[in-house]
């Protein structure tokens, strides 16, 4: 297969990324400004950091590993 370089496999250029866009959302439960990498739906509530931690903590589960073995 001969010598390839690091870029020719795709995808891997040693760690550099772009800056992610963030979006301005606001807290469904503190209603404070949150920024999030991800642009919000408003079906769907958004979280700020201090609020989604204690949320995550609470939902237990198995430390996020396969979740498919919890539906059957």
């Amino acid at each position: 297969m001969g010598d390839r370089s690091r870029s020719s496999r795709g995808g891997n250029d040693g760690g550099y990324r772009e800056p992610r866009q963030m979006y301005t959302a606001i807290c469904a439960s503190c209603g404070n400004e949150a920024q999030v990498p991800f642009q919000p739906r408003e079906d769907r509530p958004v979280y700020c950091s201090d609020c989604y931690q204690p949320r995550t903590a609470s939902r237990g589960g198995n430390g996020g590993g396969d979740r498919r073995s919890s539906r059957w």
